[in-house]
């Protein structure tokens, strides 16, 4: 998340999250904010053509999930749990969506290559089947009087 999005949530201005970041480094290690207002270009996004002319631009810090639910703690306050505490719900709920959702791929896949190995099983059951519904005719021997001089086929 770039750090509009988290101020947005913990109802603060983004420059100063940027700055409770500053001031608690040791907090954010790089698997946390791998692109902060110390990045180069290539990075980030700058909110301006020049860095080197305009002091006020800057790099925005981006965060991921663990980056965001540390900043609770640097805020320290009753929005920014309520946030971090609503955060981790939903998380755990998109954990369990994608665990349900793998196992349900890894059944339709193991359904699949048993019905490939079944399929020429299947096909042979439906010919006998097509064979017992229609027999082949038997040339019948005729029953019953025959005239004179007629042949019996």
């Amino acid at each position: 998340m770039l750090d509009r999005d988290p101020a947005e949530l913990y109802n603060v201005k983004p420059i100063q999250l940027r700055e409770q970041v500053k001031r608690n480094m040791d907090r954010f290690p790089e698997n946390f904010v791998p692109v902060n207002g110390r990045g180069n270009r290539k990075d980030g996004i700058a909110k301006c053509d020049t860095i080197q002319t305009a002091p006020w631009c800057h790099f925005p810090y981006v965060f991921t999930e663990h980056g965001v639910l540390m900043l609770a703690n640097v805020l320290r306050s009753e929005r920014a749990i309520q946030v971090s505490i609503r955060i981790i719900e939903i998380f755990v709920k998109m954990r369990k969506m994608l665990s349900t959702n793998k196992d349900i791929l890894l059944k339709l896949e193991q359904l699949e290559k048993k019905s490939g190995s079944h399929d020429a099983d299947i096909q042979l059951i439906f010919e006998y089947l097509r064979e017992l519904l229609s027999p082949p005719q038997e040339p019948r021997n005729i029953i019953g009087f025959t005239r004179h001089g007629e042949v019996k086929a």
